[in-house]
């Protein structure tokens, strides 16, 4: 009798793609962490910011969703990572758009738009004060034609597009992931059980995700577009990774070391002539957007995009945190060329790794890339801690998409139940093989 419950509870995993519950839990005591971590953001923040608005109201939400996770039987469920939305990114979100307080960039971002129709560049020639600059390039204007357009509306902020970006990227991931599957496709899971749908709450919920969608941070499509492009590189679509890419690159310079990391990996994965297709995208759609802005009025475009977030402008950069570049840059003689000749040769470095030994896979890639942008984070004399959404996306978000990818694979299979299979059953068994 014991044998048939056994194979009754294993019939049942494989249909169903839910794991049973084992090992030590991760998911409420995480929550608990960014409970805290958010109302110390709350906290220490000036009064009346948006920075004060979203911790506070993140940490009653994911306090909420550390309970629900505790109670639920399954790790990291839907129902705690729909609170955790909810009180980390939806309820501050409205909050903030009543009250009309939003992130400078916000700002920055729709007067770049009214400036590119008015003059053709959306730079202000002669920037003084740390408002009057546009640190990035001239794809970024895009989310703010809306406001140009509808004028104070509230759905026309430039915070809603951006918003509006980065879900579509990831939708657009997960759909290439998953094609082929049919409305069974967010149903597909991972080792762990966590299923695309579930996934997705997930990533939004993260605060370094949250935090930047609730006051109106630019990175977000960013990283968004730069995640799709990997899910294109998983699948071997070349082309199209170039062009989601080459989206990402003209936004801002924070995607432009994705290209060679990219470009490695479909070498290996399919050859120099995939690799030189996704780069004539890549780069193709990013100087076709950002070379003809740059002639319009190359002064402006050195001032703001160049020398401005670099820190090596007569107005300092708003970007400052205490991280080693900055503390370089302040403290030790002509510390500013010196964290340029560190930035250069930590790039040198991770670009001569991708020649001796290239990653293989869309996962190793990203590490890659995590790694480089680390260094540069830390490194720059003017950078945020917030540039932190880069690696912890990269480092989580594609391991999450490659077990769903392998899911997708398995569930292409015909016979009961192939519509929804846990990704670890395809994983397990191919290190067997």
């Amino acid at each position: 009798m014991t044998t048939a419950v056994h194979a009754q509870e294993s019939g049942s995993t494989a249909t169903t793609g839910k794991l049973p519950r084992t090992g030590r839990r991760w998911d409420w005591p995480l929550l608990m962490v960014c409970a805290v971590s958010a109302l110390a953001v709350g906290l220490l923040s000036p009064t009346g910011t948006t920075q004060e608005a979203w911790g506070l109201a993140a940490a009653l939400g994911y306090g909420c969703s550390a309970l629900v996770a505790a109670r639920s039987f399954a790790p990291w469920a839907p129902a705690p990572a729909v609170v955790a939305v909810v009180g980390g990114v939806v309820a501050p979100l409205l909050y903030l758009t009543v009250i009309s307080k939003e992130q400078m960039e916000v700002g920055v971002v729709e007067r770049a738009a009214d400036l590119l129709f008015a003059s053709g560049s959306p730079y202000h020639p002669t920037p003084h004060a740390v408002r009057d600059f546009n640190p990035y390039l001239p794809g970024m204007a895009v989310f703010g034609i809306p406001h140009m357009l509808c004028g104070g509306l509230p759905f026309s902020s430039a915070r809603l597009w951006f918003l509006v970006g980065f879900l579509a990227a990831v939708a657009g991931a997960l759909r290439m992931l998953t094609n082929g599957l049919g409305a069974g496709a967010t149903r597909i899971s991972t080792p762990q059980g966590v299923t695309a749908r579930t996934g997705v709450l997930w990533l939004i919920a993260c605060p370094v995700v949250a935090l930047p969608l609730t006051f109106g941070g630019v990175d977000p499509p960013v990283i968004g577009l730069t995640c799709l492009a990997l899910a294109f590189t998983q699948r071997g679509d070349a082309g199209r990774a170039g062009l989601a890419l080459g989206a990402a690159a003209a936004l801002k310079w924070t995607a432009w070391p994705a290209i060679p990391v990219l470009l490695a990996v479909l070498a290996v994965r399919g050859g120099w002539r995939a690799a030189v297709k996704s780069a004539a995208g890549a780069v193709g759609i990013a100087l076709f957007t950002v070379l003809p802005v740059a002639l319009v009025d190359s002064g402006a475009f050195y001032r703001n995009v160049v020398l401005y977030p670099l820190g090596l402008g007569p107005t300092a950069s708003s970007a400052q945190s205490p991280l080693l570049g900055h503390l370089i840059a302040v403290l030790v003689p002509h510390g500013k060329t010196l964290t340029m000749g560190l930035i250069a040769l930590s790039a040198m470095a991770v670009g001569l790794s991708l020649l001796i030994r290239p990653p293989r896979t869309a996962v190793a890639g990203a590490d890659r890339l995590a790694l480089g942008l680390v260094l540069a984070i830390v490194l720059s004399p003017a950078t945020r801690v917030g540039y932190a959404i880069y690696p912890i996306v990269l480092l989580a978000w594609p391991r999450f998409t490659a077990a769903l990818s392998a899911g997708a694979l398995l569930g292409r299979q015909p016979g009961p139940g192939s519509r929804t299979i846990a990704a670890g059953s395809l994983l397990s068994g191919s290190r067997k093989s």
